[in-house]
C-alpha cells in the first residue's frame, strides 16, 4: 500500500513539473485601453491564457508608438517567451517588432499588421471584406445613388486601409464621396471631424466610419445638427454602437470578435512555445449587425 501511495505521489508531482514546464510566458502589448474593441480582445486572451494554464503580462501604450516600443522592452528584459501585439500603427511598430527579432522572441500581431520585421503569424478580421460589406449595405438602402462621408481611422494602420478599401471598392463609382478625412478611430475626433463636414457639406445621405466609436461620435454630430436623416453605418460592433443599432440611432455595425482575437493570438502563443507550426494568417470572420 506504502509503494503504492509512493508511486502515485511521484506520478501526480510528475504531472506537476510537466504542467509547469509547459506554461509559458506571454507579453500582450495593447494599442490603447481607451477603446472598448481592444479591452475586450484583451479580455479574450486574458481569460483563454488563464483556460491554457498560461501567464500572460498586458501592457498598454496608449496609442503612442513610443511608449509601444518602451512596453516590448520592457517585456524582453523581464522575459517572455512569445510577444502578442496589437499596433497602434502598423509602420511605426516596426521598431518593436524588430527590437523582439533581435530578443529571438516570437512576434504574433493581433488586429492590425506590422508593415516591417518578422512575424511568426497575424490573426485579424478580413477588413477588406468588412469595408465591402459595409458599403453594399449603403449601396442597398441608398438604392444605388447618393452622397457618402467616409470617416477615415489611423492613416497608416492596415485596419484603416483595408477597410476603407474594401468600402471604396464597393461603392466606388456609384456612389458619390463628398467628404473622406481621418478621425483616428477616437469617439470625439469623430464628432469633431463631423460637424465640420456637416458646414461644409449641405447634402449627405449616409456616413461610413471605419469604427464605431468615430461612428458614434459622428451620429451625435448628426443628431445635434437636426440632420437625423443622415445614416451611419460603424465597424466592431462594441456594446455601445449594437446599442444604438438596436435603438435604431445607427443604421448597421461590421461585427469582429475581438474575443475571439485575443484568445486565438494565445492559442497561437501557445503552440509557437511547443514548437509547432502556425499559419502565417488567421482570418477571422465577419458579421453584419442591422436592427
Amino acid at each position: 500500500m506504502k509503494n503504492n501511495l509512493r508511486f502515485l505521489s511521484f506520478a501526480v508531482l510528475a504531472l506537476g513539473m510537466l504542467s509547469v514546464a509547459e506554461a509559458a510566458k506571454i507579453g500582450l502589448v495593447v494599442s490603447t485601453q481607451d477603446n472598448p474593441f481592444f479591452v475586450t480582445l484583451k479580455d479574450g486572451a486574458v481569460n483563454k491564457a488563464k483556460e491554457m494554464g498560461h501567464e500572460i503580462v498586458v501592457l498598454d501604450s496608449q496609442n503612442d508608438p513610443s511608449k509601444e516600443l518602451a512596453n516590448v522592452e520592457d517585456l524582453l528584459v523581464k522575459g517572455i517567451d512569445v510577444l502578442l501585439i496589437n499596433p497602434t500603427d502598423s509602420d511605426a511598430v516596426v521598431s518593436a517588432v524588430k527590437a523582439a527579432n533581435r530578443s529571438k522572441i516570437p512576434v504574433v500581431t493581433l488586429d492590425r499588421a506590422s508593415n516591417g520585421g518578422k512575424i511568426a503569424s497575424h490573426i485579424s478580421s478580413d477588413n477588406v471584406a468588412g469595408g465591402v460589406m459595409a458599403g453594399e449595405f449603403i449601396l442597398k438602402k441608398l438604392n444605388g445613388k447618393g452622397k457618402v462621408v467616409e470617416l477615415e481611422g489611423i492613416p497608416g494602420t492596415t485596419a484603416a486601409r483595408d477597410r476603407g478599401n474594401g468600402f471604396n471598392k464597393a461603392v466606388g463609382g456609384k456612389l458619390n464621396i463628398v467628404a473622406k478625412q481621418a478621425a483616428d478611430f477616437d469617439r470625439t475626433k469623430g464628432l469633431n471631424v463631423m460637424e465640420n463636414i456637416l458646414q461644409a457639406q449641405p447634402e449627405i445621405n449616409a456616413v461610413f466610419a471605419h469604427n464605431d466609436e468615430m461612428a458614434l461620435g459622428a451620429l451625435r454630430a448628426i443628431e445635434s445638427s437636426g440632420r437625423g436623416e443622415i445614416m451611419v453605418v460603424g465597424f466592431d460592433a462594441t456594446d455601445d454602437a449594437v446599442k444604438a443599432v438596436k435603438e435604431g440611432k445607427l443604421a448597421a455595425t461590421v461585427a469582429q470578435k475581438p474575443t475571439l482575437i485575443g484568445a486565438k493570438g494565445v492559442e497561437t502563443a501557445d503552440m509557437i512555445s511547443k514548437k509547432q507550426t502556425v499559419p502565417i494568417y488567421t482570418p477571422v470572420e465577419l458579421e453584419l449587425i442591422t436592427q
